[in-house]
């Protein structure tokens, strides 16, 4: 900060120094000007001018310094008060585009409040018709046409169900609600809600559960279980699915094993980033966002969500929970 300050009032400076050299030259020269004398006020000036810039510069870069320390966030309250016209300038300058900026954001946060809650709505629905068009092909004798209608009606529920989750998992640590969850009970369900999928790809399941009970949210842990049997689905071709759960060290795992065409070694750490899909099998329906949101879910939840894959050797999702009194402690129940 002092040689920005230097910088600032070198123009000053310079006009000092030249000043006390002008001085000191006429007494050089003009003999009737004795010498001595002269240079000593010269040295009290110099004295003085040095005290003078250091309780300038104290008194000056107050207020720069809490500009520059300042986090550009909206608020304005660490930033020192001005005591110059110039600086009283820059913060009205600051506070009125601060105060801008917040009404923008404002503006657009109730803009989003308002589309969430319109999808929302949208969601809801569109999930009237969707059931009576469920019960329309549970009624239908063509059992080829049935199961290959039950099969886009799925896709359409999944993708609807997929936005929904989306668009509530920002308020996810809101709409916590912790109990002891049975998982048979939980992953059964959602096995039978990708019955039809199953049935139409000849994939089966293979369900051994050591552990029968977990501490969490019933509804998120659902969309989460959901998401990483829809992808061991879309990815298994006439093939077994492993689920099993065990206890090891107070903490309850629970995996996801297939056995289909596995991910690329390059890809793994990217698996669960926003949109991402595959560099090497670009499939047109994959959105990209059910292991991202998964992962999002996971975290308010203390899940960790590990990941073993190799090409063509399938793939296994491993769900660690939390320690009971680990999960008490940090969520509060």
């Amino acid at each position: 900060m002092i040689k920005a300050f230097l910088t600032e009032r070198r123009s000053w400076i310079a006009m000092f120094i030249c000043q006390q050299i002008l001085v000191l030259f006429i007494a050089c020269i003009d003999s009737s000007i004795p010498f001595a004398p002269i240079l000593y006020v010269v040295y009290l000036c110099s004295l003085l001018f040095i005290v003078f810039v250091l309780i300038r510069f104290r008194k000056e870069t107050k207020f720069y310094k809490s500009l520059k320390e300042w986090e550009h966030s909206l608020d304005v309250t660490s930033i020192s008060e001005p005591e110059t016209p110039f600086e009283s300038i820059i913060e009205k300058s600051i506070s009125g585009q601060t105060e801008q900026l917040k009404q923008a954001a404002a503006q657009h946060q109730l803009a989003l409040e308002n589309e969430k809650d319109e999808l929302m709505a949208w969601i809801h629905e569109v999930k009237t018709p969707l059931t009576a068009m469920h019960l329309i092909i549970e009624r239908m004798e063509d059992q080829s046409l049935k199961s290959q209608l039950a099969y886009e009606w799925l896709r359409i529920h999944l993708l609807l169900d997929q936005q929904l989750h989306q668009k509530r998992i920002s308020f996810i640590e809101t709409d916590l609600s912790l109990e002891i969850l049975d998982l048979k009970t939980l992953i059964f369900k959602e096995i039978k809600d990708l019955q039809s999928w199953c049935i139409q790809k000849g994939i089966g399941f293979d369900i051994e559960l050591e552990a029968k009970e977990v501490l969490s949210d019933a509804k998120w842990l659902a969309f989460i279980v959901r998401q990483l049997l829809t992808n061991a689905v879309k990815y298994s071709e006439a093939s077994d699915i492993v689920v099993k759960s065990y206890e090891r060290d107070e903490r309850i795992y629970l995996e996801v094993k297939d056995f289909g065409r596995g991910i690329d070694q390059k890809d793994i750490p990217r698996v669960f980033e926003k949109g991402f899909t595959s560099t090497t099998d670009h499939d047109q329906a994959s959105t990209g966002m059910g292991l991202y949101l998964a992962k999002k879910a996971a975290k308010p939840l203390l899940i960790h969500i590990d990941i073993c894959s190799a090409p063509g050797a399938g793939s296994t999702f491993t769900l660690t929970f939390p320690k009971r009194n680990e999960f008490e402690r940090v969520i509060g129940v």
